[in-house]
């Protein structure tokens, strides 16, 4: 659920609705493929219910996905193809949110261009901070002091967000499952 709480914690509460409105509610089957890797992709994807991992050719399975993940991002930004797939493991259900609509919106409304990228640079920001820590690149140099941020820690402007993040995932599920 953490990748929602980046990218919707940024974004204002019509923004969140404008996804919700432009985006489709789509089911997916156990053993579906909802990325394939190298394949070229228009849809970025909110993962609303269900279980679906993530895996590279060659390497095997590298993580997985549950409610609230966000699939898709990264060949959204740079219209490279994906480096991974993503592999339902049980019925799921999506938000598909198509390249081109997005970019419309990204063309018209520079508020919520602005609010998205950031929000999208955040998230890979994080991302990319814990897989250098993983990897422990920089190990032998690295020393914890009061700047760091300890392992699994929220950047302090995304936990500002936090609370209203959750509530428009709430309301972005509650209005797209029915529940």
């Amino acid at each position: 659920m953490r990748k929602v709480l980046y990218i919707l914690g940024q974004l204002s509460d019509s923004d969140v609705d404008w996804l919700s409105q432009n985006g489709s509610r789509k089911r997916a089957a156990q053993g579906d493929v909802l990325i394939e890797q190298g394949k070229p992709l228009s849809f970025m994807y909110i993962i609303l219910d269900g279980k679906m991992s993530a895996s590279i050719k060659g390497l095997g399975k590298l993580a997985d996905l549950g409610s609230g993940d966000i699939v898709g991002e990264m060949s959204f930004i740079d219209s490279r193809p994906p480096s991974a797939s993503i592999i339902v493991e049980e019925e799921s259900v999506v938000l598909a949110l198509s390249q081109d609509v997005i970019n419309q919106k990204l063309e018209q409304d520079v508020g919520f261009a602005a609010r998205f990228y950031k929000a999208l640079a955040t998230f890979l920001s994080d991302r990319m901070r814990g897989t250098v820590q993983t990897m422990g690149y920089g190990a032998d140099d690295a020393g914890l002091d009061d700047e760091v941020e300890l392992e699994g820690e929220l950047d302090l402007n995304v936990l500002d967000n936090v609370h209203l993040a959750g509530a428009r995932f709430d309301r972005m599920l509650k209005k797209l499952m029915g529940t």
